[in-house]
């Protein structure tokens, strides 16, 4: 019997590539994955560096991505034993002159209000200011009618310039990957509505224990070609049409295509199939640092916050102690840079010495000046500027049977992971 099955292909292996092929499989299409690199997973993969089994950056989720959950589930991750799960947390190292704030395991809101209560670091004046925020944007349903900055935000509510310091700026760069004086305040807003303004499990801190390939995107392709679909690593896609009967991609035709690329590849192959792509984004680059000690030191946490100050070269916002989460990463450090154009023009050698003192002297630990070896990986188009009113494109191209996928499409998310696989589940569901 004929296989009358909607063909389908979908180019790019990233999140939101593999995405939008687990949930077409899903609805009984059949699937070809088409990705160029040799890994998938796009901006959120595996990178295999001397040995050593890498990230091209350091990721952490929220319990607010149900999405993201949901399809790991679905594929064969549990996501409860992939990553580990950690309570909402704002933690620097003691004596840093940073703060300590962590949530207890109850109900919302009362997680948030015993722990800025128990909270260190912030003075009365703090505590009050955050207080006097949070309650005006849950008054406000997480809404502003019309965008501003971070920044002015925060200006606007009175928050202290030692809270901005200490809590608002880093969750802002490290979600937007934006600074706040740039950042959109309508997705900044999102982003604590989905995560501090929900039940409390959404805002719980999910640290990968696998790499980024490992944790969906390789569990994706194994459940695509389960039901009978294709996928492929190494083969690049410079051009599709549309054809009479249905849309060629490298000789092979099929009923549609989803273009699940980074946004310059998109508009590229749009161009050449003859369709609109007039969106065009300014980047911001996040930059990893990760360093290996022979001696294993342990952090006393998973993970903590930095005070960056890259007058000094300290360029860290958080670092994560590896060791944590997998036993053959014991003594590996990742130490994040969001935001880093800055770091990255100072040079990656000045970026390894600058984070290395940065961690001797927060942790009080000369050693740790001295890594055994250091790899720096820095992706310079890791999501674009999540700015102001912004135009992000919707999933549709004007044509039938294409359409895109991405964490740069219309949506409420800055370029998260959440933000692609919503974004490939829509694009999924124009093709049904």
């Amino acid at each position: 019997m004929v296989d009358r099955r909607k063909r389908v292909a979908v180019i790019g292996g990233g999140w939101a590539g593999c995405a939008a092929a687990v949930e077409l499989v899903r609805s009984g299409a059949q699937v070809t994955l088409i990705e160029a690199a040799r890994a998938l997973g796009g901006r959120a993969r595996r990178v295999d560096a001397e040995g050593m089994v890498l990230d091209n950056g350091q990721h952490i989720l929220i319990g607010a991505y149900t999405e993201s959950l949901r399809l790991m589930r679905l594929v064969g991750v549990n996501p409860e034993e992939a990553m580990l799960r950690l309570p909402l947390q704002m933690r620097h190292p003691a004596g840093s002159g940073g703060m300590d704030f962590i949530a207890p395991k109850l109900l919302a809101p009362f997680h948030l209000l015993f722990a800025l209560i128990q909270s260190k670091g912030l003075a009365f004046e703090d505590k009050l200011a955050l207080s006097r925020f949070m309650s005006a944007a849950r008054w406000m349903g997480w809404q502003l009618h019309a965008d501003c900055s971070v920044s002015e935000l925060l200006e606007r509510f009175d928050q202290t310039p030692k809270l901005n310091r200490l809590l608002w700026n880093p969750l802002c760069i490290s979600a937007l990957n934006t600074a706040p004086e740039n950042a959109s305040a309508r997705v900044f807003l999102s982003v604590l509505r989905d995560s501090l303004g929900a039940r409390r499990a959404a805002s719980d801190m999910l640290v990968p224990r696998f790499d980024l390939t490992a944790l969906f995107p390789e569990k994706a392709a194994s459940y695509i070609e389960q039901q009978g679909g294709v996928a492929q690593c190494g083969k690049s896609v410079r051009q599709i049409a549309q054809t009479s009967a249905g849309w060629e991609v490298e000789g092979e035709l099929y009923d549609a295509v989803v273009i699940a690329t980074s946004p310059v590849q998109a508009a590229s192959l749009l161009k050449a199939a003859g369709a609109e792509a007039s969106f065009s984004f300014d980047y911001e680059p996040i930059t990893t640092s990760y360093l290996f000690y022979e001696h294993q030191p342990r952090l006393a946490q998973p993970f903590y916050a930095l005070l960056d100050k890259p007058e000094t070269g300290a360029w860290g916002q958080f670092v994560f102690d590896r060791g944590w989460l997998n036993d053959a990463q014991k003594g590996l450090m990742a130490v994040v840079v969001s935001a880093s154009g800055d770091a990255i023009a100072q040079g990656q050698d000045a970026i390894e010495k600058g984070v290395a003192k940065q961690l001797a002297e927060a942790f009080k630990f000369p050693e740790m000046v001295a890594p055994t070896w250091t790899r720096t990986i820095s992706e310079r188009r890791a999501t674009f500027a999540c700015t102001p009113d912004l135009d992000r494109p919707g999933n549709e191209t004007g044509l039938d049977g294409l359409v895109i996928a991405g964490d740069y499409t219309k949506s409420t998310y800055p370029a998260t992971l959440e933000a692609a696989v919503k974004s490939g589940i829509q694009a999924a569901a124009l093709l049904r």
